[in-house]
């Protein structure tokens, strides 16, 4: 029997990078996987169809995690096609990459609104079906610029320490009705938004990465995946950093 069978499993932000990789290890398990997307509908439906290439059932659902009534509307499609969810992954995130002196409260506040207000709208709502079942798990896309910091990303770095601060006080708020909450920290990964860096500096990051390579979305998926095993059922509130020894 394939480890998710017949368990249920959305996932914010899974039209592309990540959040693909992360869906579609999940189908591999034998989950219903239900693929959330704010604004490539193609995209999202191709998601959908690697999941069903791997033999699993797949809907997308298209909702703005920011917003309560979205996110309200996704559970309930995601009840409508499955039922209750037993994993959620909080991988929806945008950027507005600038120096702080150029950062409007708009690129600010949008990028706290998706990466951070999103995952503690998802969580609360989600949350509910898994207090019934007296199990869950829940795994938040942070970032090692939210461990770390990173120049030119002050806003992106606010929202991704606050996702690990989330995750830690949900976790223990959670732990007793056997509900699990952790936090993934990715260093460099092949998705599009590493795709627009320039090559000198992508070279320059690449040096020092102790691997000497950088990650790939799967790498991701894989740790996501441990983390919602039952072989991770005495692991939460933790923050896993898979970055290739990148930050040591």
């Amino acid at each position: 029997m394939k480890k998710f069978e017949g368990k249920t499993v959305l996932v914010t932000g899974a039209g592309r990078g990540i959040g693909r990789a992360v869906a579609v290890a999940f189908a591999r398990e034998g989950a219903n996987v239900v693929i959330n997307f704010a604004g490539r509908e193609e995209s999202a439906k191709e998601t959908v169809a690697l999941c069903e290439a791997e033999g699993a059932k797949a809907i997308c659902v298209k909702a703005d995690v920011s917003k309560e009534e979205d996110c309200k509307k996704l559970l309930e499609e995601t009840h409508a096609a499955f039922g209750e969810v037993s994993v959620l992954v909080n991988n929806a995130g945008i950027t507005r990459d600038k120096l702080l002196i150029g950062l409007t409260e708009e690129d600010f506040m949008s990028v706290l609104e998706v990466n951070l207000k999103g995952t503690y709208l998802c969580t609360k709502l989600a949350v509910k079906d898994m207090m019934k079942k007296r199990s869950g798990r829940i795994i938040n896309l942070s970032s090692v610029v939210g461990v770390h910091g990173n120049a030119g990303q002050s806003n992106y770095a606010a929202s991704k320490a606050g996702v690990i601060g989330f995750t830690k006080s949900v976790a223990k708020e959670f732990a007793s009705r056997g509900i699990t909450v952790n936090a993934v920290a990715p260093g460099m990964i092949e998705t599009d938004m590493t795709d627009a860096i320039p090559e000198a500096m992508h070279e320059a990051m690449l040096n020092q990465i102790p691997l000497k390579r950088i990650g790939t979305p799967e790498d991701i998926a894989n740790g996501v995946l441990f983390l919602a095993s039952d072989e991770a059922s005495y692991i939460t509130g933790q923050v896993i950093t898979i970055d290739g020894g990148l930050m040591g």
